[in-house]
């Protein structure tokens, strides 16, 4: 049955896609199809193993988003009017880009690190994806209808995984448990089942409590994505009208209530860092007043009310007891050590948790900094934080230029998305969460389209009136 339910929802989705894309041009669509895939994309994949035992259906499934990046390039190509003519205004974001992948390439083809050649390409793959959707970013362009309906279908989502982490609570007992996560991981992740749940142990607290993920592919990915739709929210409720406020109010219930379900103290930690970042760079101070309320409510239940599993779950957090917070300090220090090393690189494919990173060559991977740091040395780390300072700034810029109100949604929601995963980049290989981290590369090529666009039209009013 839910075999059926998969085919009867990607099978349409991808044609509607192909069409979009191929047949009329749009090779924009790329993004509708991510927003609408990528959060149930493990779901997918542990479903349809479950359900025919067959891995090739699961390579079939898992490389549709690759085979989308592929016609959607194509698509660009095709239906440019003339491509030798194509002008591109070179930023300081761009040239970084360029620099970061042709750092990344020159690793790839000399012999530098353990990893073999055809390892190390799915590697620079994975990490090229991005830059590729930074790159549609910078060439969007959709009508308002298509801006609505992209907002329409991240509110739904966000408001469904809601909906369905209170379906888990009831029956208290994690989706997973019904898709067929843990045969899924074990036969094609080669990772045996672990934990309590018989999931992963990123399923349950330190004191063996349920942290749930919803149809995401596991709770640290749910609450991450969740900074991104309470951003959604948020920018939503603040530019429409006010009898239409309760669907973006909703939203932000319903993203921070699934931010308590994963219990992923990063992220959470991040929630109020996003909501600092937001009130002073634009100027909404009232925000402030509702960070410090929601931060004195949280810590008053912990301190009075909680119990004492939960308090001391949060004390040993703290203290850096906690197993899970004393090995993201371990692997800290393994990747500096490495970087001490060899600070020009040690290979890619030698850090991190992806696929591709086997546990003979894993240095540290408890840092997305870090991660890029042992791999490609301390000019690639520099190049990665400088590609995401520059970003999150030309966002914002974008944001308070912006003459259309679609745009400066993305704008705002791109910059306050990063900025709330800087904290998740410090603990975790973050950019393997695709769904938040694709859309919110795309949301900042097409900010820096925005801030493009919108200076130029400046300066040529300043001109014309001189």
């Amino acid at each position: 049955m839910l075999f059926l339910l998969v085919l009867l929802y990607v099978i349409p989705l991808f044609l509607i896609a192909v069409y979009k894309i191929v047949v009329k041009g749009k090779w924009e669509w790329v993004i509708f199809f991510f927003i609408l895939y990528l959060p149930f994309y493990i779901t997918i994949l542990s479903i349809v193993y479950q359900s025919t035992g067959s891995v090739l259906l699961v390579n079939v499934f898992q490389y549709l988003k690759e085979l989308m990046l592929l016609l959607a390039g194509i698509s660009w190509l095709v239906y440019q009017r003339n491509v030798f003519e194509y002008t591109f205004r070179i930023q300081l974001i761009d040239k970084l880009f360029l620099a970061f992948y042709l750092l990344c390439f020159v690793f790839l083809i000399a012999p530098i690190g353990s990893a073999d050649f055809i390892t190390k390409a799915i590697y620079f793959k994975n990490v090229l994806i991005m830059g590729l959707l930074y790159f549609f970013g910078r060439n969007t362009t959709l009508r308002d209808g298509e801006y609505r309906n992209l907002f329409l279908i991240l509110i739904f989502l966000f408001i469904a995984a809601f909906g369905v982490n209170i379906f888990e609570t009831l029956i208290q007992t994690h989706s997973q448990n019904l898709t067929g996560y843990a045969l899924y991981n074990s036969v094609i992740n080669n990772t045996e089942p672990s934990g309590n749940y018989g999931l992963t142990w990123s399923f349950e607290t330190q004191t063996t409590g349920m942290r749930l993920a919803s149809f995401f592919s596991n709770p640290l990915e749910l609450a991450s994505s969740c900074l991104l739709g309470f951003s959604v929210g948020l920018i939503g409720y603040l530019t429409s009208k006010r009898e239409q406020s309760w669907v973006f109010i909703l939203m932000m219930l319903a993203t921070i209530g699934s931010l308590f379900f994963a219990a992923s103290r990063a992220s959470f930690a991040s929630f109020f860092i996003q909501l600092s970042f937001i009130a002073i760079i634009f100027r909404l101070y009232g925000l402030i007043k509702i960070g410090i309320a929601l931060f004195v409510s949280l810590v008053s239940y912990i301190i009075f009310f909680a119990s004492d599993e939960l308090y001391y779950f949060v004390i040993d957090t703290l203290t850096f007891e906690n197993a899970s917070s004393l090995g993201h300090v371990v692997a800290w220090f393994e990747a500096l050590d490495q970087m001490i090393v060899a600070p020009l690189g040690s290979g890619l494919a030698t850090s991190g948790n992806a696929s591709t990173v086997t546990d003979e060559l894993r240095i540290g991977g408890e840092n997305q900094f870090l991660i890029f740091g042992v791999q490609l040395g301390v000019l690639g780390m520099l190049l990665y934080t400088a590609i995401l300072a520059t970003g999150i700034w030309t966002a914002v810029k974008a944001f308070k230029i912006a003459d259309n109100t679609h745009l400066a949604r993305i704008a705002f929601i791109g910059a306050t998305t990063k900025v709330g995963l800087l904290l998740p980049l410090f603990t975790a290989n973050a950019e393997l969460y695709a769904f938040v981290s694709w859309i919110s590369w795309w949301m900042i090529g097409l900010s820096v389209k925005t801030y493009i666009s919108c200076s130029f039209n400046q300066n040529s009013i300043v001109e014309s009136n001189s």
